[in-house]
């Protein structure tokens, strides 16, 4: 809860805070009010104004019914799309409306474009109502009324044109910044590809940044990494494939990319090249010295499918080369000629599109087991391989890579489809027997139960809980002794944060991502599907396979001990399951 620890700031906290003796300003001269704000990065201001004026509005508004602020919560640093559930000041206040002993009968709000965006508005008041706590805004005058249609309509129009406004935010910032990028090949900020390092071009073109002390910044080449970028592109050009040109530079003992820059590569190993960065680097045409944006963007996903007023998730996307936005003059020192540029390009694009003639049609192998092998050595899925007629499964590992994600791999791991499917139709076989089937039943069952870290997952969570609402029992009586309210308030909001995060754990614990299995519903299952099992021998090739998928058949193959691990999941949404080691080329 941010309540303004600083006295300019709410002043109404003493005022909260004075005996009950105290006469003209006590509260029992109008409502208690919980203030609400929100002030986002994108705002480009100091967030310390922007909670001063817009605390100043609500106080304004309720200062002639004699009205008390005794509770503050501002959102710094989170965008107005983001729905009240998701904010965290905001989901702190929508959690204190449900407490009886919550120490306010109204909420107050500055500008309503700050709280509210989109139909926000309208999944957020009924809980208002619900709770008998009224809504107060300075467009309106005063409280909104919930039967007056002309409140509902404005704080719709307010909502609308808070979209509208984010959204012409967002087209005017792309618009300029692909225009900077086009038409000057400013650096716009981000990583420098690897070759290249920043420079300093002098003060910054914008007069009130200058003012700041920002600077302009462009690409210059980095004398210990540009030289291999030209090796790439040479390599490249003389025929070497991108796999060979990344064991050749790890061979070499030069740095990759995540190991030239480790401050900015935290997250990643960089003892080895992989065939990823030497592709990116080939395809990159700042290298030309050109200057390139918009290489990703920003795609807005629903968060929950299901309840669409949880809002969306953002996460980078790459886009397509025909999108990018490109300098139309030389901006930097080139590193590779637009002649060279282009002709790796060609092969690049004539690799992707080899393949069978237009008309022809490959012959598809049937894999039975396909997409459910790991290696264990590097918990990968195994591709297809098909030899000498018969189907493999194939795990490519070379040493540069293995070596970069500590994982003991051999170059090349095969396991023949043979080796498996044998076993595994007698193990079938025997599981799904008569005399066998209680047995199935209740290891099906036993995977079914919640786990043991579940329900000690959900025993601390309650005992978090219980200590939560019995420190803010505690905060509670200790503002109401006279305490500091702004320590108390900053303890409150500390307790409740932790409680909400609590019952999150809570839930999750107790529910699950997905419903189980009773027991009566695994009887069933299994019964209907024990006259399948014992036909699976006979099956067509085709229709094994779909068998085989069904009973939720997964494998990991350790090429060490030449076992394999088969797993059979019949509830397909449950995280359970159980296996059974199976022997192959004459192992145990």
């Amino acid at each position: 809860m941010t309540t303004g620890d600083h006295d300019q700031v709410l002043p109404w906290l003493r005022s909260a805070a004075q005996p009950a003796g105290a006469p003209a300003t006590s509260l029992a001269t109008g409502l208690r009010f919980a203030f609400y704000g929100r002030v986002s990065t994108e705002d480009q201001q100091d967030p310390e104004a922007s909670r001063l004026w817009q605390f100043g509005r609500a106080r304004q508004l309720i200062q002639p019914t004699g009205g008390q602020i005794v509770a503050g919560y501002f959102d710094v640093g989170h965008t107005r799309a983001l729905p009240w559930k998701r904010r965290p000041q905001a989901a702190l206040l929508l959690a204190a409306l449900a407490d009886p002993q919550r120490g306010f009968d109204a909420i107050v709000i500055g500008e309503p474009q700050r709280a509210f965006h989109g139909n926000q508005f309208g999944n957020t008041y009924p809980l208002f109502i619900h709770y008998g706590v009224t809504l107060w805004v300075p467009e309106v005058g005063g409280a909104i009324d919930p039967d007056n249609e002309a409140h509902d309509l404005i704080m719709s129009v307010f909502g609308g044109m808070s979209k509208g406004e984010r959204n012409r935010i967002k087209v005017r910032v792309h618009s300029a910044m692909a225009s900077q990028t086009l038409m000057e090949g400013r650096y716009l900020g981000g990583r420098p590809p690897y070759g290249y390092r920043l420079a300093d071009l002098g003060p910054h073109p914008n007069p009130g940044k200058a003012a700041d002390g920002r600077r302009l910044h462009g690409l210059e080449p980095d004398p210990g990494s540009s030289p291999v970028v030209v090796r790439i592109f040479t390599e490249f050009l003389a025929g070497r494939g991108i796999f060979a040109i990344a064991e050749r530079l790890t061979r070499d003992g030069i740095p990759s990319p995540s190991a030239h820059d480790p401050a900015r590569n935290r997250h990643r190993d960089g003892r080895a090249w992989c065939k990823s960065a030497v592709r990116a680097i080939l395809a990159n045409p700042r290298y030309t010295g050109h200057q390139v944006w918009n290489k990703q963007h920003k795609h807005e996903s629903l968060l929950d499918i299901e309840d669409v007023t949880l809002g969306y998730t953002t996460a980078m996307r790459w886009n397509t080369q025909d999108k990018w936005i490109v300098s139309k003059k030389i901006v930097h020192t080139p590193l590779i000629d637009d002649t060279t540029f282009a002709q790796v390009q060609d092969i690049l694009t004539a690799r992707t599109r080899t393949g069978p003639a237009h008309g022809d049609k490959r012959t598809r192998n049937i894999y039975l087991l396909r997409g459910a092998i790991s290696c264990a050595a590097c918990e990968r899925k195994m591709q297809g391989h098909w030899s000498h007629d018969q189907a493999y499964y194939r795990c490519r590992f070379p040493q540069e890579y293995a070596l970069a994600n500590r994982v003991q791999h051999p170059r090349n791991v095969y396991l023949r489809e043979s080796w498996v499917v044998p076993p595994l139709d007698a193990w079938l076989g025997k599981v799904f027997l008569p005399h066998r089937l209680d047995d199935t039943i209740d290891l099906m069952a036993g995977a079914e139960r919640p786990s043991n870290g579940e329900a000690r997952a959900a025993e601390a969570a309650h005992a978090v809980i219980a200590d939560c609402n019995t420190k803010l029992a505690t905060h509670r009586a200790a503002l109401e002794a006279g305490a500091d309210p702004a320590l108390v308030t900053q303890w409150m909001a500390e307790t409740q944060s932790r409680r909400v995060r609590a019952e999150a754990e809570l839930r999750t614990a107790t529910q699950g991502p997905v419903a189980r299995m009773s027991r009566d519903e695994i009887v069933r299952l299994v019964r209907s599907i024990r006259d399948l099992a014992t036909v699976v021998q006979q099956a067509e090739t085709q229709d094994k396979a779909e068998i085989y998928r069904q009973f939720g058949l997964a494998f990991t193959y350790d090429s060490g001990k030449q076992k394999v691990l088969v797993e059979m999941n019949l509830n397909q949404h449950s995280r359970g399951a159980r296996g059974l080691p199976v022997g192959v080329r004459g192992g145990t």
